[in-house]
């Protein structure tokens, strides 16, 4: 029957060789590229839009994150109104806001 087929040996048990401390190394690196890679320029770009929304003052031409581009006519605690068009207004979460842009962006528009 071992014409097609090869035998079959059970080999002895190796004794691990290496340290668990080394099998753990690329774990770490793992997580370490993880962290620089992904985790820290997250907290860091919502640090800045934080600072964005803190500093928004009456009078800013503000993009929301949904692509309405208006005036801040009044600010609140949790809300904004802003001036979408001429007699225009609606209210947007503070935190909807995308971008400030340039004085001037809406009258060139």
């Amino acid at each position: 029957m071992s014409l097609f087929i090869s035998d079959a040996y059970a080999q002895a048990a190796a004794a691990p060789t290496s340290d668990p401390i080394i099998s753990l190394l690329p774990l770490v690196f793992i997580f370490g590229l993880m962290y620089f890679m992904v985790i820290r320029p997250q907290m860091k770009k919502a640090k800045e839009h934080r600072g964005m929304v803190a500093a928004l003052a009456k009078g800013d031409e503000v993009v929301t994150s949904g692509g309405i581009a208006g005036r801040i006519v009044e600010l609140g605690d949790a809300f904004i109104t802003l001036e979408i068009a001429a007699n225009t207004l609606i209210k947007v979460q503070r935190h909807a806001i995308g971008s400030v842009l340039p004085k001037g962006t809406l009258k060139a528009a």
